[in-house]
């Protein structure tokens, strides 16, 4: 597999990792630095396309939610009252950790439907996101090298 195939294959796991659809982009990220590839493109556009991926869910919670009831909305009830639940308990902040498996999806979701701002919002979850990728791969190339 060529740089960019395997760029945008990163980019799209990256992205549905962040919504509801299935997943791994740790798993590909480090087969890709496994590979050779290098790892500051990677997480960068990892970071970018699994933001872009929670960008979608905090849109369908703040422009979406009316839609809650039908049976193609992404985030059951019980998943929403809990995220919501641990946003007020926790605030701003829980949204350095929408990268947690689960959690984090319903979290984004939650930040919508509670109006979170577009800039704090993109700041904090992409910080998470960011800290993540980098960790994985410098414990990548700590364990490797």
């Amino acid at each position: 597999m060529d740089g960019l195939s395997a760029v945008l294959l990163l980019a799209l796991s990256a992205f549905a990792s962040a919504t509801l659809l299935p997943g791994s982009s740790e798993a590909l990220l480090l087969a890709l630095l496994a590979a050779g590839e290098p790892a500051a493109p990677l997480v960068a556009v990892a970071t970018a396309a699994n933001l872009a991926g929670s960008l979608v869910n905090w849109a369908l919670g703040r422009f979406l939610i009316r839609f809650r009831d039908r049976g193609w909305f992404p985030v059951s009830a019980a998943a929403l009252a809990r995220a919501e639940r641990g946003y007020r308990r926790w605030g701003l902040w829980s949204l350095l950790f929408a990268w947690v498996p689960v959690v984090g999806d319903p979290l984004t979701v939650a930040a919508g439907v509670l109006k979170v701002g577009f800039w704090p919002f993109l700041l904090l979850v992409g910080l998470g996101k960011a800290a993540r990728y980098t960790l994985l791969a410098a414990g990548f190339s700590a364990v490797a090298g």
